[in-house]
């Protein structure tokens, strides 16, 4: 068994989730098996009530774990199914360990750092190293951070244990450029190596984050400084166009063939063609060109939407055709209406999210795709506000609403479902759809019965199905057991779908997902029919 662990120094934000996620990549076109795991040193349980304007996108696993968007990165690029066994906080060690001393589990011993928390961290590396080569684990944060070092301890003694021959610390730190001196700068690195090495940890693959070519001096320099193999001092510049050129840079500078010598792994030599054929449907994409307009409410922060806009550039690859994505805020949607905002686009997407902030710019922008033809796609609350626009000026319920925004509505088209406790749960994980009739969505699936990931509280309220459905709704996808709606569509409209789970999450570089991907070629089919 062999394990890699990554770490981070100088600043937060270098890339860490893409770069493991890119050694999984490259290890697996050497036919070798990869497990991927995060530990983030926040005392958070998990991100599930952190805010997007503080962590980003919430990623939802199968089981329903609610995790960090680096787990996002792990599954687009390799094939790892992951589940909460595969994400850990502090928040989480803490408590297992005073449920343990609640419990009597350390038989009136005093609690401490060393060795109660640091074995807690082992045990979760060594349950994890059944069944695959290779386990890579990232350790979020920075190198220096406090609430870091009891990972970065355990790592020190799990290092030990299995015998350093089975294990490789890949730090990943940052060269800045100085414009007035016209130069990268090595100190900041050398720095947080000395840091790493001074908690006993000696890194053995330097990977470089970069705007600007290192020169030979340079890789010498760090190499002398920091103790790692000149060989072992990797570039890692800003990709030009996707972060899928990310498998074909570190494959080009040695990355995938020196792990496995420095792990002695045995292995098939490197297939980079899979690779190599999604970049160039990224850079030179043969069927042209359309505009999805994505209208959310937290669209100017960088991480919030990850997996929907990853899943439309995957979807732009399978259909080899370039996705120009249009971020709109909803509020200025409401401000200045949606044929000033939203002319000239060739589909409209609605995310999920939460709260009543700029739900009425989503309802207007449901109204235009739904008036003038326009493909659009609802995710979550996408679908619910379809759903609420219909209601309003389809069957004429002037007030109709979700429960969510108006409690006080006299026609909740949208409303909590019965045994959900609006303050605490969710329905969260993987659940089965029927798919129903000759539908969009059973056309792009090819299949009656499909399992998809959900990440909400609120439900179309049944009591209006049969009145949204004579009014020409489709219900195109109902949950078996529960009789939920998962999935509706319009008639008479050549693209019109709503979806209550999250597709996004399922989708791959190498695998669009069928309904995104459909999603698109119909955008396409509008872009050259203008």
């Amino acid at each position: 068994m062999k394990y890699i662990f990554v770490t981070g120094g100088v600043v937060s934000s270098l890339g860490k989730g893409l770069t493991s996620g890119t050694l999984g990549a490259l290890l697996e076109t050497r036919n070798l098996k990869v497990r991927m795991q995060k530990f983030d040193p926040y005392l958070n349980v998990d991100p599930g009530m952190m805010s997007p304007f503080q962590h980003g996108e919430v990623y939802v696993l199968d089981d329903g774990a609610e995790t960090d968007l680096d787990l996002g990165h792990y599954e687009r690029f390799t094939h790892c199914k992951l589940s909460r066994f595969n994400s850990m906080s502090s928040g989480q060690v803490y408590e297992h360990v005073l449920q343990k001393e609640r419990r009597g589990d350390y038989q009136g011993k005093t609690v401490q750092v060393i060795p109660h928390v640091t074995n807690e961290i082992k045990d979760r590396l060594y349950a994890a190293s059944k069944d695959v080569d290779v386990l890579i684990t990232e350790i979020g944060g920075t190198v220096g951070d406090i609430e870091g070092l009891p990972f970065l301890e355990a790592l020190r003694q799990f290092s030990l244990e299995v015998g350093k021959e089975n294990v490789l610390f890949i730090h990943i730190t940052l060269l800045p450029y100085l414009k007035a001196a016209g130069e990268l700068k090595t100190k900041p690195s050398q720095q947080s190596v000395a840091k790493l090495r001074e908690i006993g940890i000696q890194p053995d693959i330097l990977v470089c984050r970069t705007e600007q070519p290192m020169d030979d001096d340079m890789r010498m320099k760090l190499s002398m400084f920091c103790n790692v193999e000149q060989r072992a001092v990797i570039e890692e510049r800003d990709v030009e166009h996707s972060i899928y050129e990310l498998p074909l840079m570190l494959d080009k500078e040695g990355m995938g063939e020196l792990i496995v010598q420095k792990l002695h792994i045995d292995c098939s030599a490197s297939d980079m063609s899979g690779w190599e054929n999604i970049v160039r449907r990224v850079i030179s994409p043969s069927n042209g060109e359309c505009k999805i307009a994505v209208v959310g409410k937290y669209i100017n922060l960088q991480d919030a939407y990850k997996s929907v806009y990853e899943s439309l550039a995957h979807a732009g690859i399978s259909n080899d055709c370039a996705v120009k994505i249009l971020r709109v805020d909803s509020e200025e949607v409401e401000a200045k209406g949606a044929e000033a905002i939203l002319k000239g686009v060739d589909g409209i997407l609605i995310p999920g999210g939460f709260g009543d902030r700029g739900i009425a710019g989503k309802v207007m922008s449901a109204k235009y795709a739904r008036e003038n033809n326009i493909p659009y796609f609802g995710l979550g609350l996408g679908m619910q506000v379809a759903v609420i626009e219909y209601a309003r000026n389809v069957l004429k319920l002037a007030d109709a609403n979700s429960s969510e925004f108006d409690a006080k509505t006299s026609n909740p088209v949208i409303s909590s479902f019965e045994d959900l406790d609006k303050a605490t749960s969710m329905r969260l994980g993987s659940y089965e759809c029927k798919l129903i009739g000759d539908s969009i969505s059973s056309k792009a699936y090819g299949e009656e019965f499909i399992r998809e990931r959900h990440r909400h509280r609120y439900e179309l309220n049944n009591a209006y199905r049969s009145r949204l459905e004579d009014a020409g709704m489709v219900v195109a996808g109902v949950n078996p057991k529960r009789d939920l709606v998962e999935i509706v569509e319009v008639k008479n409209h050549p693209w019109f779908v709503g979806v209550q789970f999250h597709p996004e999450f399922q989708s791959k570089p190498s695998n669009a997902h069928p309904l995104i991907s459909a999603f698109v070629a119909e955008a396409l089919k509008f872009s050259k029919s203008k």
